[in-house]
Formats: C-alpha cells, structure tokens, sequence
C-alpha cells in the first residue's frame, strides 16, 4: 500500500467535479487501500479521492466505527441541522463551525460494484455530505458565511506567504 500527499487548498483539482466510476476491478480495490492509509496517516476520518489527485468518484471513511468505500455515491432524505466544528485535510490545521444536515441517506457502491445504501447521523452524516462535496468539487470553504470566507482566505494567504499570526502582511 501506499500514502499519497493529499491536495490542498489552491490546487485546481480540488474544483473539478469526479467522474463516475465504471470498472471496478483489481485497481479500483487497491486504490481504495492506499486512500484509507493516506487518510489514516493524516489522519483524517474521510477521504474524497480527487483529495489524492484521482477524478474518480469515491470516497473512503472511518468515524470509528470501521473503515468503509462508497464508490458513486448519491446523498437523499435529508433531516435536521446540526452545527459542528468541522476541517478538512485539504485546509489543514483551520476549523469552523459549520451547518450541515443532521442526517442523511447515501446509496452508492462498494468497490466491487454491488449497491449499498446507508443512513447517517451526526458526524456520520456530517463526513458523508463533507465528501460528496468533495467529489462535486466544492471544498468547505463554499459554506463559510461571509466574514467566516474573508478570515479564511486571510489566513490562507498569510500561510502562503509564510507568515504565523503574530507577523505582518507587507505592505505594497
């Protein structure tokens, strides 16, 4: 197995929608693997693959429980909201607190084409919505109100720059 370097924020792959999946095979099992080790390594609780650089429509998790792989998945009967500090691996190390729906229903595949289907609540529903955004190329960013989007960029920006919180941006 191997642990790929996750993309982050600024990248353009981040963006684009996935495609859906069609083989599934060898590859696609093998591919799952790598992610739920990337995804432990960084560690996380989900992991869209386009996060790894891959368009390809599938996610893995494990919020505890065991580990999981939805290929294709389509999110449904939604109830409730739920506010919650939520990251992502792909803006590492800022959090907000986010609205989400406090439950969900995903069907999808496993990785050998077969269908499932799952019904999730609180954090489970909150990392299945967090990675069909991933894979419809939206990034949490997308659900900061106004203020929370401007602190956000601010601090990405700084971080590109190189600057902690203490230091100044310069001026000109």
């Amino acid at each position: 197995m191997a642990v790929y370097p996750i993309r982050t924020f600024g990248d353009p792959v981040l963006r684009l929608p996935c495609v859906e999946v069609t083989e599934f095979d060898a590859t696609l099992r093998k591919l799952a693997d790598d992610m739920l080790e990337t995804m432990y390594a960084a560690p996380g609780v989900g992991l869209a693959a386009n996060q790894i650089g891959v368009q390809k429509r599938l996610f893995v998790y494990d919020i505890g429980d065991s580990p999981g792989v939805i290929v294709n998945p389509v999110l449904s009967a939604h109830l409730g909201e739920w506010e919650y500090t939520e990251g992502c691996l792909s803006v590492p190390d800022l959090h907000w607190e986010i609205v989400r729906f406090k439950e969900v229903h995903v069907d999808g595949l496993d990785v050998d084409g077969n269908p499932i289907s799952l019904d999730g609540d609180d954090l489970m529903a909150r990392m299945l919505q967090h990675e069909v955004d991933h894979l419809d190329g939206r990034l949490l960013l997308s659900h900061l109100d106004r203020r929370q989007h401007k602190e956000a960029m601010r601090a990405l920006r700084r971080r590109a720059m190189g600057l902690s919180d203490d230091e100044r941006e310069p001026v000109g």
